[in-house]
């Protein structure tokens, strides 16, 4: 009976031992479990405070973009209103030179080295345009391209195409 009670003994010392080093490996396990939660937790504090100023600085830009389209938008209507002005007055100027006249371009030599219209001297970069109804010589700025048909000066399109002035 002693013998038994000795043996039983013996294994409750073993079975005591190896509780207590698992009770220490659980506590090593629940410490290194509470550092990584505590890291967590710092690392969802940063993420948290980088989100914040994320969204500061979005609400920011937003704020400061609807203040840009809000500019443009009235800058837009400010430069319709200009349009609609410049309209009426060149309908008012065309109606009041209507009925005038406009005389028939002269012809100008073919050798002379200046535009028939703005007398600009023709030079390396300003090249000079035969006006395909007078011949009369004309820079780029003075005459009008009408397609296949080449160029022409503005004074001969302005009598040809009177409802183009």
């Amino acid at each position: 009976f002693l013998q038994q009670l000795a043996t039983l003994a013996t294994m409750a010392q073993e079975e005591a031992r190896q509780s207590r080093q698992q009770l220490q490996a659980q506590q090593q396990e629940v410490a290194r479990l509470q550092e990584q939660l505590s890291s967590a937790r710092q690392d969802g504090e940063r993420w948290a405070s980088a989100l914040q100023r994320a969204q500061r600085e979005a609400l920011e830009r937003e704020a400061t973009r609807g203040a840009e389209q809000a500019r443009q938008q009235e800058l837009i209507r400010d430069m319709k209103g200009r349009l609609l002005e410049l309209l009426r007055e060149k309908d008012a100027l065309w109606q009041k030179t209507e009925g005038i006249d406009t005389p028939m371009p002269s012809p100008v030599p073919h050798n002379a080295g200046l535009c028939a219209r703005c007398r600009k001297d023709f030079r390396l970069l300003s090249r000079r345009y035969y006006c395909r109804l007078c011949q009369g010589k004309v820079c780029h700025t003075c005459s009008v391209d009408v397609g296949k048909q080449g160029r022409c000066c503005l004074l001969c399109y302005q009598q040809r195409h009177p409802q183009a002035t």
